[in-house]
């Protein structure tokens, strides 16, 4: 791969945007092979967890202007660039970002497609497209408002301001703040304890959440009772109780 850094342990893949000289800008080339890594990681049976991060710079500082700044409203119609946006939220694993630095534009919005956030006291986010004549096209308008609600998403996305780390802290952007030596690591921590747990559940799990934004609470509900009955037709659900009633730690297979 060009434009990322893939590496593996304890269950989970930890994949790293590899373009600093340009604060990790998301061209169409790097999100084609994360798109593709994000999907083979996802059919692996060894990574239970994802964590997604940039440097200590930059998450991601937005889209590739120059891949955009002379194309037309046809040539963007027809490259369809945010379809792979649509295959990221698919994932059935969770992902965790690890950000620090500009998480911007289209960074910002590739932050808010993952499942749980871990910043570094230096992470800067915003939506700025509007001063570069457009708006937010990957999402930021839809997931900015469920975060935050509208008024701030008004301010940000209307003004193309930045939201300090703390700031997205209170208003629900992201998980924790930690320091810039150890935000990857915290990641990495969580996602560890995470992929300590029995994997069919937790796939059910985000799908429940995720399915809130989609439906009515009556619909949600619905949803979340067939996966609990699901989950009794699994061999992890008879060694979890079983373990529990016997005072020991499960064994998950992930069946």
């Amino acid at each position: 791969m060009s434009y990322l850094l893939l590496s593996r342990e304890s269950g989970v893949a930890v994949v790293q945007f590899n373009r600093p000289e340009v604060l990790n800008a998301l061209n169409m080339k790097l999100m084609a092979e994360l798109v593709d890594s994000l999907e083979a990681l996802d059919k692996d049976d060894e990574i239970r967890c994802i964590v997604l991060t940039g440097n200590e710079k930059a998450f991601a500082a937005g889209a590739d202007i120059k891949e955009m700044a002379d194309a037309s409203a046809v040539e963007m119609v027809k490259r369809d660039q945010f379809a792979r946006w649509d295959r990221i939220r698919k994932i059935k694993k969770p992902i965790i970002a690890a950000v620090s630095g500009f998480a911007l534009g289209g960074g910002c919005e590739l932050m808010m497609t993952c499942d749980i956030v871990i910043a570094s006291e230096t992470a800067k986010i915003g939506q700025p497209e509007i001063n570069i004549g457009v708006m937010p096209g990957a999402g930021g308008t839809q997931r900015l408002t469920r975060a935050v609600g509208k008024v701030k998403a008004m301010e940000m996305v209307l003004t193309g301001s930045t939201v300090s780390a703390d700031e997205a802290l209170r208003w629900g952007l992201v998980n924790k703040v930690v320091p810039v030596e150890s935000y990857l690591q915290e990641a990495k921590n969580l996602a560890r304890e995470i992929a300590s747990k029995p994997p069919v559940a937790v796939r059910l799990a985000k799908e429940a959440i995720l399915k809130s934004f989609d439906t009515t609470v009556e619909g949600g509900l619905e949803f979340e009772r067939k996966s609990f009955y699901l989950l009794f037709a699994s061999e992890d659900q008879k060694e979890g109780m079983k373990a529990f009633m016997e005072k020991r730690k499960p064994e998950w297979r992930g069946k």
